[in-house]
């Protein structure tokens, strides 16, 4: 029997267990299309977490996600337990554990999942027992995670598929009606990430230039946002919306709508890519060769100052004046924003 053969004999289904930060997650996507190419008749579940839940309905080649609402910090061997029987209710054949540490692979193991396959990590010596090596030879992240959706010892492809989110569009014009939102020109701005050196310091400024030349104006992200969303609020005008809240399928559904995307690097930026929407990810101390979608983007925006400390790859700026980020001014970034406009929709902006 054929390689081939043996692929399409084989139906039980895969779990991946994914990074669970935002942008991770997404990239995820990428590890089920390579499964889905190796593996067709397989269905693939993602183990999500509660924040995370809304992408797995966005994700094509997803069949659901198994929520696992375990505690940041602690091993919580009983909410394992729990875990554990329910997935072994489900049949799996392969869990693919793409976090290098024990706990991400515990309930897998607890499950009797028969091939569990991950870098061996934090030395997880029977949790794992499709065992791979060499993690730290590889490039990228994505690298890191979709080589373990690889035959073992098969070389990386030129390039990756890159991930999805197929938003549908009734859905977003339900959103858009619930929200009393127009459908002018919108420029979603995503002024919030994890460590504040990753965060742009000029989205008000910025915020009121776009109204003032008569766009539309959401800032989208999570609560934590909303002390910041207010400020751009204060600075734009009536024409500046804060859409930022608790459920991330509001701002999937946001970025699904705007014309134009501007984010830092963080989550949202890869979710805007990931749906299409022409995105502007602004760039600091970390370096887009190594974080920016796969997806590509419209404009990578970075300060054309040379600085010899960049990228740092800190959430905390290690110079304390930040010019990787205060020298990209918010003029700079509307008439970067026009050119995107410009190019995506065929005319001038206004």
């Amino acid at each position: 029997m054929n390689h081939s053969s043996i692929y399409s004999a084989d139906t039980r289904p895969i779990l991946i267990v994914p990074y669970m930060w935002i942008g991770d997650f997404v990239r995820g996507h990428t590890v089920v299309r390579v499964l889905k190419e190796r593996w067709p008749n397989r269905a693939v579940d993602l183990l999500t977490t509660p924040l995370c839940a809304p992408l797995v309905d966005y994700m094509p080649g997803v069949r659901k996600g198994i929520l696992a609402d375990l505690p940041r910090g602690r091993l919580s061997i009983a909410r394992q337990r729990a875990l554990a029987t329910e997935l072994r209710q489900q049949g799996y054949g392969t869990a693919l554990v793409l976090p290098r540490t024990w706990k991400a692979a515990i309930a897998p193991a607890l499950a009797g999942i028969p091939e569990r396959v991950g870098f061996v990590g934090e030395f997880r010596f029977g949790l794992i027992n499709h065992w791979r090596w060499g993690e730290k030879a590889l490039p990228r992240f994505i690298d890191k995670n979709a080589a373990l959706a690889l035959p073992d010892g098969a070389p990386l492809p030129p390039e990756w598929p890159v991930p999805q989110l197929l938003v549908p569009a009734e859905e977003t014009g339900r959103w858009r009606q619930a929200n009393g939102l127009g459908t002018g020109r919108t420029v979603a701005l995503a002024p919030g990430s994890m460590g504040a050196s990753k965060r742009w310091t000029y989205y008000p400024e910025l915020a009121r230039l776009l109204a003032q030349q008569g766009f539309d104006v959401w800032v989208i992200g999570g609560p934590s946002e909303k002390a910041l969303a207010q400020e751009i609020v204060t600075a734009g005008g009536p024409q500046v919306r804060d859409l930022t809240g608790n459920d991330l399928r509001n701002g999937i559904l946001a970025m699904a709508c705007a014309s134009v995307a501007i984010t830092n690097d963080s989550g949202l930026m890869h979710i805007a890519a990931a749906i299409g929407t022409p995105t502007m990810g602004i760039f600091g101390p970390t370096s887009p060769y190594l974080w920016a979608p796969l997806n590509g983007l419209a404009a990578t925006v970075q300060t054309t100052s040379k600085l010899s400390c960049q990228p740092c790859q800190s959430t905390v700026c290690k110079m304390n004046d930040h010019r990787c980020m205060r020298d990209i001014s918010a003029s700079d970034v509307l008439g970067i924003t026009r050119r995107v406009l410009a190019t995506a929709h065929g005319n001038a902006a206004p």
